[in-house]
């Protein structure tokens, strides 16, 4: 068994170790408004559940030399944003997103992502998606060592989701329809592949 110690490590070197080992990560398409008006939308990995009471969800956006990402600093600053699961459908699309542009370029526009209104926040959603979750800045925490921050942890509080009903039954939601990918390491994706079942023990 090898032994590394993050300390010794680069940041690139953790990073492969971190991507390559925590598999499959759900993905995040979201979407964010900057102040003069621009929609940004952007698909992140480290992406998760945070509770379902209220029901809460983590978004942790790297900063780039210390600099605030689009998606961050619109969050920070408008306290709401939408986040969409990305699937079979629309992943290549969503792939389109993840290329560096300027802030007042909207990324959506740029892969042709249709937009649409949302209910509750004022930042749009895409209707290229099965499910979407419109969201209020609960938290967020700047993280880093050394008086230098890496990353912000965002918590957002979901006030409506939005569910196709082609995967929707009766509360639940259909896996097989929703077809949602995941993140591997590199340029790699992955589908959800077979399913088992295991009971919990008593």
């Amino acid at each position: 068994m090898l032994s590394f110690n993050p300390k010794d490590n680069t940041e690139r070197e953790n990073y492969k170790l971190l991507i390559g080992s925590i598999i499959p990560r759900p993905i995040a398409f979201v979407t964010s408004e900057a102040a003069d008006g621009t929609v940004n939308g952007a698909p992140y990995s480290y992406f998760n559940i945070v509770s379902s009471n209220p029901p809460m969800l983590s978004i942790a956006i790297q900063r780039k030399n210390g600099q605030l990402k689009d998606t961050a600093r619109n969050i920070l600053e408008k306290k709401e944003f939408v986040v969409h699961i990305v699937d079979e459908n629309n992943v290549e699309k969503i792939n389109e997103t993840a290329a560096s542009l300027p802030p007042t370029q909207s990324e959506i526009e740029a892969a042709k992502l249709k937009i649409i209104p949302s209910e509750v926040v004022s930042v749009p959603g895409v209707a290229e998606s099965k499910v979407r979750m419109e969201c209020v800045l609960e938290n967020s925490i700047e993280l880093g060592e050394d008086g230098a921050i890496g990353a912000d942890l965002i918590i957002g509080k979901i006030v409506r989701f939005h569910i196709d009903e082609q995967i929707y039954d009766e509360g639940r939601i259909i896996q097989k329809e929703l077809a949602a990918v995941s993140r591997l390491a590199g340029a790699d994706y992955a589908k959800i592949g077979n399913v088992f079942s295991l009971d919990r023990p008593n």
